[in-house]
């Protein structure tokens, strides 16, 4: 199996006022995580709470967090370590000790925290495993609509996110793996080319949760932040594997799109429409979105992403916060925080030191 090096992003440029800035937003990440872990985080299970893909997108953020702080290196790596070792234990719906299981956006989300795991360790296990996974992902594509791939293995329903990770993790791994980098590409392509043209990408650029069992674009469901978020990163990767800059200009308008939809008429603090009693799926999303934002702000430099990372950040330790806890309501009050709406709230921290 050949490698490629992964190439980390400069996260900052030296800047006095930027550096006390980012620092800031250094501590209460940490602060944070601290309050996370000692709360929720079980060494037995290596979960958080219990919760399955939750915890995969929790371990994103506890590694991004090392790759922009890295006095924390140790401790992530102590963490990642464990819960590769005793989460696939814990699996649900799994039929053996993996990080497979039924539903394939599960799988997406555990192959890009391994992927982000081999980016800050450089252990080849973490990215065979990913390996592992995406292979079992490509076995999703059988669904009637003339591409694309089920939510679920039970041929349930086909859903955007699921097809947005599928896209994601071939273009991570196509820039990681030089032995698979034409076949991660063509599922990629395949991916986008079905995905920009089923109908869910909406005329206002948000996009739509799914396609109804005609494959016609469920026009009235709700819009999620994360179905604007996942796809972001994935372009960007798009990108890098490709040298194109044509990718980024595709996430740029679907970015306006979600922050329009999101963000600039409530301030510019990012807002899921759950309202204030968020569920653990809502919860989770704003930080899933807001984690590629930072990933697009980096590759490209637009201030609007900038403002409204910052002040998202500045509004949830403001208002949503109480002993390093935080709830899934960024502008306030602080309600029902849970593990969902903690790493939430330190993706956003995270970004927000990394992007300044």
């Amino acid at each position: 199996m050949k490698y490629l090096a992964s190439a980390l992003p400069l996260l900052f440029l030296y800047n006095p006022s930027r550096v006390t800035a980012a620092s800031s937003y250094a501590d209460n990440s940490e602060t944070a995580i601290k309050a996370m872990n000692d709360k929720w985080y079980n060494t037995t299970t290596g979960l958080w709470d219990g919760l399955w893909w939750n915890s995969a997108n929790t371990l994103t953020a506890v590694i991004n967090f090392a790759l922009v702080e890295d006095s924390w290196k140790p401790t992530a790596q102590d963490i990642i370590s464990n819960t590769y070792a005793k989460a696939p234990n814990n699996n649900e719906g799994a039929t053996s000790t993996t990080f497979l299981n039924d539903f394939y956006d599960d799988e997406g989300w555990w192959a890009l925290a391994l992927i982000a795991a081999y980016d800050l360790t450089g252990n080849h296990d973490y990215l065979d495993a990913a390996i592992a996974i995406f292979d079992d992902m490509t076995t999703g594509w059988s669904t009637p609509c003339n591409g694309g791939i089920w939510w679920s293995k039970d041929k349930h329903a086909v859903v955007s996110i699921a097809n947005e990770l599928f896209l994601s993790v071939a273009a991570h791994l196509a820039n990681r793996v030089s032995s698979q980098k034409d076949a991660a590409l063509s599922w990629a392509n395949a991916t986008w080319s079905w995905f920009s043209n089923i109908g869910v990408i909406a005329a206002n650029n948000t996009i739509h949760d799914g396609v109804d069992a005609s494959c016609k674009a469920q026009d009235n469901s709700t819009f999620f932040t994360y179905n604007q978020g996942v796809i972001l990163g994935g372009l960007v990767e798009l990108s890098k594997a490709t040298g194109e800059s044509s990718w980024i200009d595709e996430a740029h308008k679907l970015a306006a799109g979600a922050l329009a939809q999101f963000a600039n008429g409530q301030g510019n603090i990012l807002t899921e429409f759950g309202g204030v009693n968020e569920d653990n799926d809502l919860a989770q999303f704003k930080g899933i979105f807001i984690r590629n934002l930072a990933i697009l702000e980096k590759a490209s430099h637009k201030d609007a992403y900038t403002t409204v990372i910052k002040t998202s950040a500045d509004s949830l330790w403001k208002n949503d916060q109480s002993g390093g806890l935080v709830g899934p309501h960024w502008q306030g009050p602080f309600v029902d925080v849970t593990t969902p709406s903690q790493s939430s709230a330190i993706d956003c921290l995270v970004a927000a030191a990394a992007v300044l």
